[in-house]
């Protein structure tokens, strides 16, 4: 095989494995209580810090709205994110005052008498960081390492394409 194909595939496996990093998915905590067509919900992340906040989904309602609620959060309504969507969606802000430990987090289809579905939220010691929300200080150095030279070997490989096209373009 031509070294120019090698490059090309080489440069396609790279940028494909940093989509791949970027787009895994967020931590979930789920649950679906037994008896058959319940609801199903999630909180996300399942482990939060006292003032940080969590993404609720609840899914199989049959209606287009419901409620969150928990000890450590304000009540929530939750909407559907289209005309079509089946799950609901919102956010909440865990209180910043709250003590550490496991938390029932409950969702109720409709309006009052609803399906109902808890899911756990964990609320961990200390403070939601600030600046870059905590995302290196939880980070290995060999992550941290991995990801940007993933990031440097696709952003390399870009510019090397770039220039390809540039000069073949002449």
């Amino acid at each position: 095989m031509p070294p120019t194909r090698i490059r090309h595939r080489l440069t396609g496996v790279a940028a494909a494995t940093l989509v791949i990093a970027a787009a895994a998915p967020a931590t979930l905590a789920s649950a679906a209580p037994a008896g058959g067509a319940t609801p199903s919900a999630t909180v996300s992340p399942g482990t939060v810090s006292p003032g940080g906040r969590v993404s609720l989904n609840v899914d199989g309602c049959g209606t287009r709205t419901a409620r969150a609620s928990s000890r450590v959060f304000n009540d929530v309504a939750l909407a559907p994110g289209s005309a079509s969507a089946s799950n609901l969606f919102g956010s909440a802000t865990v209180f910043s005052d709250a003590a550490p430990g496991s938390y029932p987090v409950s969702f109720e289809c409709g309006g009052p008498g609803g399906r109902r579905v808890t899911v756990t939220l964990q609320v961990a010691p200390g403070a939601a960081r600030g600046g870059l929300g905590g995302s290196m200080d939880s980070m290995s150095r060999a992550q941290i390492v991995v990801g940007g030279t993933l990031a440097a070997g696709a952003l390399g490989a870009g510019i090397w394409l770039l220039r390809r096209r540039a000069a073949e373009a002449r």
